[in-house]
């Protein structure tokens, strides 16, 4: 051939590494190797012992990557023989499992390459997939005596997961959702996580709890230095709401369970740059039954055989239209005040009603408010309610914070 293709993946340096050899005063050697480290150019001055140095290394090998990082690679083609060869065209393809990238940052042909001169090309691709990729880089082009000449290398490397995301979901009685997120870093270097972020779906608003107020200012929960050291493991918590225009249909949110999906950028080394996006996550979606009752408002705390008062909400969740009727029952402690088999009238479904009752409690403690009972008349079928919520009685005499 006359030509010569050589391929280079370019990466940021890494800081120079050495290895302290020290030994006792007393020792053969005595303070040998102690001066040889002070003038060891690489070292830290006054802290020679230390491995990490303040110079900067070449990458010595084709190293890691990993699956959101942008995969980067230098490519030449040098004219190794003593004719001008012409119509020289350098094609370089990314093969994964799934499909063929071009990479070339153009497709049209150099008229000619005189001896000793040279084609680079620097080419840039965000890594989408795991496993094998090959790069694929072709050459072509004529020699003076016009004879075409085509070669191809080939390329191989592995794509590795860099993290190990795992959801959980936990649905709350006023319809919000909260989901737990643990990032695990799978490498083998620490990762500063500059974002971690949930984009919900269309349905949902959502709020970040991964941070706390101090004086005024907003501080992560994982400190000023969000650094994630290999194999450990960091959860993130959001707090997803149903937007006002969803919430009022009941059946709408009942049935979502497409959540959203977490953002994640991260940078390691000396700051490249990795992004992972994950695909939709999902929930169970919660079973209500026909019809689902919750509180809106209740107190934290209550005086001992004094009333208090509570909000209920009740939401028709089927298809057909009831006429519920209202009974409370009491318990050993929760007692309720007003009439009992009340009539509450039709409810259509999707539809809602706020109901105001009133009851107190004859014991001290944490007491759970239940007894409530719900009868829709045209299928004569009853609902039970019981444990709906806490509430904490004291006495009257203890002053309430």
């Amino acid at each position: 051939y006359f030509l010569i293709f050589a391929v280079m993946r370019l990466t940021k340096p890494t800081l120079f590494t050495n290895i302290p050899v020290t030994c006792e005063e007393r020792d053969l050697p005595g303070n040998l190797f102690n001066q040889l480290m002070k003038d060891d150019p690489s070292a830290v001055k006054g802290a020679e012992t230390l491995m990490l140095g303040e110079m900067l290394t070449l990458p010595q090998n084709f190293g890691n990557i990993f699956l959101g990082e942008t995969f980067s690679s230098y490519i030449s083609v040098h004219n190794d023989s003593n004719q001008v060869v012409k119509d020289i065209l350098v094609k370089a393809d990314l093969q994964t499992s799934s499909q063929r990238l071009n990479l070339s940052a153009s497709s049209a042909a150099v008229a000619e390459l005189k001896p000793d001169c040279c084609i680079d090309d620097v080419i840039h691709h965000e890594v989408k997939e795991i496993g094998t990729h090959i790069l694929v880089c072709a050459v072509s082009y004529t020699t003076q005596t016009g004879e075409k000449m085509y070669f191809r290398k080939f390329f191989k490397f592995q794509v590795l997961k860099p993290l190990d995301v795992k959801t959980k979901f936990y649905n709350a009685e006023t319809d919000e959702v909260f989901l737990e997120a643990q990032i695990q870093n799978i490498t083998t270097s620490p990762m500063f996580m500059e974002k971690v972020s949930l984009e919900p779906s269309m349905m949902y608003s959502v709020a970040e709890l991964n941070t706390v107020d101090k004086v005024g200012k907003s501080e992560s929960t994982f400190g000023a230095r969000t650094y994630l050291q290999p194999m450990d493991t960091r959860q993130y918590l959001y707090c997803l709401k149903p937007k006002q225009e969803f919430a009022e249909k009941a059946g709408v949110i009942k049935g979502v369970t497409v959540i959203g999906k977490l953002d994640i950028v991260w940078k390691t080394n000396l700051g490249e740059r990795g992004r992972l996006q994950t695909s939709q996550l999902q929930r169970m979606a919660p079973g209500y039954g026909d019809v689902r009752l919750s509180l809106e408002t209740i107190p934290d705390t209550v005086n001992l055989e004094e009333p208090f008062d509570i909000t209920c909400k009740i939401t028709n969740c089927s298809e057909r239209t009831m006429d519920l009727v209202l009974e409370m029952c009491n318990t050993n402690s929760i007692h309720w005040c007003g009439v009992s088999g009340r009539q509450l009238g039709k409810l259509h479904p999707s539809s809602s009603l706020h109901l105001a009752l009133t009851l107190l409690s004859s014991v001290q403690g944490l007491q759970s408010v239940s007894g409530l009972r719900l009868t829709d008349t045209f299928l004569k079928r009853t609902y039970e309610y019981d444990d709906i919520a806490q509430v904490c009685v004291v006495s009257s005499e203890v002053k309430q914070s």
